[in-house]
């Protein structure tokens, strides 16, 4: 970092400044066509896990078999599928149980991984630091634009299937994965509160591409590293042989949204997936504003 960039982060530009690159760079964001594009595929899913239901249903057979709590994990999917041709709201919680392994995590590697690297090699990141933001700024204010496309791409899933169940299925009272009767506001409420959980389990993930994006100058090698290393922790998450370290894991209790449509709600592996979340933002934040306070900008 030059001393110019230096007395530039000592002094700082006003919040006024800073919340106007911030309305930038969520604007540029989201008026991509790559992003327009990931939000597309994100609200196809839901369209067609309830068009698929809806046809396998359509001769007044259920779908997946079992109650409330039948299917396999506890309710973390199957449980969930097989209740929607019931109520319309079970496709919000099946389209998340649905996109989060991969789809979700995926896009938001591809956002995150093109944060920094893609100002980079387009050579546009040395312009970003003569404006009077300073990198540590800058680097905040990318990262609350990924966890801003966090959000947003969770509750494009969650909209869309509440409108797809309401507009294919019954809706109305609905019967939790624990079999007890909850009103179709609470559970309204419930999906809202899961799609918050699920949103807030990304930020791991959107620290993680973060940092892989402060390590090179092509955005493309970034975004195709962080999804790898999606990937690839995905697969470790299956192997037995390695239980011991797995609840470390991203990823290891992404799916513990489920818990939410019990009663009671357990609340245990929710408060483990959001510590774990906390825990790699801080780590892999900390190491991406170590990385780029001190990276020798060229591009």
């Amino acid at each position: 970092m030059s001393q110019a960039e230096g007395l530039k982060e000592l002094r700082g530009p006003s919040p006024l400044w800073s919340f106007g690159l911030l309305r930038s760079e969520l604007l540029t964001t989201f008026r991509r066509w790559r992003t327009l594009a990931l939000l597309g595929v994100l609200a196809a899913v839901p369209v067609l896990v309830g068009i698929a239901v809806r046809i396998e249903t359509s001769d007044g057979s259920s779908f997946g078999g079992g109650g409330p709590g039948g299917g396999g994990g506890g309710g973390e999917g199957p449980a969930f599928i097989a209740q929607i041709s019931n109520n319309g709201l079970f496709l919000v919680f099946t389209a998340l149980a649905a996109t989060l392994p991969f789809f979700l995590p995926m896009a938001i590697g591809v956002v995150a991984g093109d944060a920094i690297a893609g100002e980079a090699s387009a050579g546009t990141l040395r312009y970003l630091l003569v404006a009077p933001a300073g990198r540590t700024r800058l680097l905040l204010t990318k990262y609350a634009t990924v966890i801003a496309f966090c959000l947003a791409a969770t509750l494009v899933v969650a909209v869309t299937a509440l409108a797809v169940g309401a507009l294919l299925f019954p809706v109305g009272d609905l019967t939790t994965i624990s079999g007890t009767r909850i009103t179709y506001a609470e559970g309204l409420g419930r999906a809202l509160l899961i799609a918050l959980v699920v949103a807030a389990s990304l930020v791991g993930v959107a620290a993680l591409g973060l940092f892989v994006s402060t390590l090179t100058g092509s955005g493309i090698a970034a975004m195709a590293t962080t999804v790898g290393l999606l990937i690839t922790v995905q697969i470790l998450d299956q192997i037995p042989q390695l239980d011991a370290l797995q609840p470390y894991f991203f990823s290891h209790y992404w799916l513990s949204f489920a818990d939410l449509m019990r009663e009671p709600v357990y609340w245990d592996d929710l408060v483990k997936n959001l510590g774990l979340q906390a825990l790699y933002a801080a780590v892999f934040g900390s190491a991406a504003w170590a990385r780029f306070t001190a990276k020798d900008i060229t591009a």
